[in-house]
């Protein structure tokens, strides 16, 4: 049985998979959450086997080392893992590789001294990757370990359509460029897109939507994005829970002088209470639904305003493409939301796309949702960024070396 661990660490979090990959299933999965706080939530599942449940536990974990030593034990007494040592690899989940990293790498020294030089491009996401890197190669020194980047897909985006028009200095000396992220998640639907249309996925041509509480677009021409919407930062691009996107870069200048804001406030802002949020008070989409049926104009407002930003990523990645296989939707609002897969198409007949309503609103798991008369194959796919991670990292130490 060939076992790889995925963790994605978080600040005060770890989420984790543990994978048969021979027979291509889930052994296990959970979280730890709340980490360094008074009461700790660990969440632990068993698939399959004699032990199949889950378990929660409420109690103080000191830090990241003390978690994965629980997440260890649990693992243990499930039946699923006797030592860490039987692990054929551990995939860690890395938000920001910068133009270093075009692919999955084995961690080493280098390694980890080089995603800390990331630490600028995101603040919020590559210290807490490395918490979690630095305590599994404490506990498991002889297993193999990989870091699998966020952006390393969007790296075959050309030059064109990573640059901003800004002084040339400005991105040799301080790496402002675009570097798009979900990469893990476009690069898995993509692959599943090409099987589902039976053609090689060298030769196909992909916009596809990952939709969820973040949201970014991407155009994959040949397995290889050629473009993103989310920028050198999450925040650029489709309009998502709490983030804005694609807004006037002199607002925050003008907010500044307007309202005396300063820019970690305008920066809060953009993040954390724009976006759905922003609109109209809400960020889950359920409830968005909810309010604009009972006539709040502004909970509709916000419904409209996410659709039409998609829309017009569609069109402009239409024309990047030049021509176009599927759309692809996936993520908590794309594989689930139905009304804004119908909302997102609509009026696009003369680009091919046509819904048809009843597959759209009766699928389930990965199917297709496009008319007979559409042009464009409508998908949607269900995104597996652990079961991604952990592929990379299987063919990562399978070609090492």
């Amino acid at each position: 049985m060939t076992r790889i661990l995925v963790i994605n660490s978080g600040s005060s979090s770890i989420k984790y998979q543990l994978f048969d990959m021979d027979a291509g299933q889930v052994l296990a999965s959970g979280a730890v959450e709340r980490i360094g706080e008074a009461e700790s939530l660990l969440r632990h599942r068993s698939h399959g086997g004699d032990n199949t449940g889950e378990r929660c536990h409420n109690h103080h974990i000191a830090d990241h080392r003390e978690g994965l030593a629980q997440i260890g034990a649990l693992l243990r007494e499930s039946g699923t893992l006797t030592e860490l040592s039987q692990l054929a690899a551990i995939g860690h989940r890395v938000v920001h590789g910068g133009e270093h990293f075009r692919e999955p790498v084995l961690i080493d020294a280098s390694v980890v001294e080089r995603i800390q030089d990331m630490i600028p491009l995101a603040p919020l996401h590559n210290p807490a990757n490395l918490m979690g890197i630095e305590v599994a190669l404490q506990q498991a020194p002889e297993t193999p370990q990989v870091a699998v980047f966020d952006t390393a897909f969007h790296q075959s985006i050309p030059e064109p359509a990573w640059r901003y028009a800004l002084p040339d200095r400005l991105y040799r000396e301080q790496r402002v460029r675009r570097y798009g992220f979900h990469g893990t998640s476009h690069a898995y639907v993509a692959r599943q897109a090409a099987a589902m249309l039976g053609k090689p996925h060298e030769s196909t041509r992909l916009i596809t939507l990952h939709l969820g509480n973040g949201a970014s677009a991407a155009a994959i021409a040949g397995g290889n994005s050629i473009d993103t919407s989310m920028g050198m930062t999450p925040l650029e691009g489709l309009i998502m829970g709490t983030r804005c996107g694609d807004i006037d870069p002199a607002i925050p200048f003008y907010l500044s002088r307007a309202t005396g804001m300063d820019y970690p406030e305008i920066e809060s802002l953009l993040n954390r209470d724009s976006g759905l949020r922003g609109i109209c008070g809400a960020n889950d989409m359920r409830e968005i639904h909810r309010l604009a049926d009972a006539g709040d104009s502004q909970a509709q407002l916000a419904l409209d305003m996410y659709c039409y930003r998609i829309k017009k990523y569609i069109g402009a990645y239409y024309a990047a493409l030049g021509s176009l296989d599927a759309v692809v939707f996936t993520g908590g609002i794309g594989e689930n939301d139905a009304r804004v897969r119908a909302q997102c198409c609509a009026g696009m007949e003369a680009l091919g796309i046509e819904p048809d309503a009843g597959k759209n609103t009766a699928g389930n798991g990965a199917f297709s949702m496009h008319s007979s008369r559409s042009q464009v194959s409508l998908l949607v796919i269900p995104t597996n960024e652990e079961l991604e991670i952990a592929r990379q990292t299987m063919h990562c130490i399978r070609h090492s070396g």
